[in-house]
């Protein structure tokens, strides 16, 4: 699966853009706690540096915290998403 990572206006937040719709409504988590139910998120928050993740309809946003550095952050991020959808 290809997923494309897109810079946002926010310096915290990118976009990775999956190449087919793969939510029907949106899923937010704004923390660790209430994403611990949803695999994905769940994997997402493990990775550390990870304050909120959204998910609309073929993109997922990640915010990481300020003090976080996006490298490699940005790449383990793209790979749990991959993996997520068996890629």
């Amino acid at each position: 699966m290809d997923i494309l990572i897109q810079s946002t206006p926010n310096p915290n937040a990118l976009k990775y853009i999956l190449p087919s719709p793969q939510f029907e409504s949106p899923l937010s988590f704004p923390s660790a706690e209430a994403a611990a139910a949803h695999p994905l998120a769940a994997q997402l928050f493990a990775l550390g540096g990870i304050y909120n993740v959204f998910m609309v309809r073929d993109f997922v946003t990640v915010n990481k915290l300020p003090e976080a550095d996006w490298e490699p952050l940005r790449e383990r991020v793209r790979k749990t998403v991959a993996a997520h959808f068996g890629q």
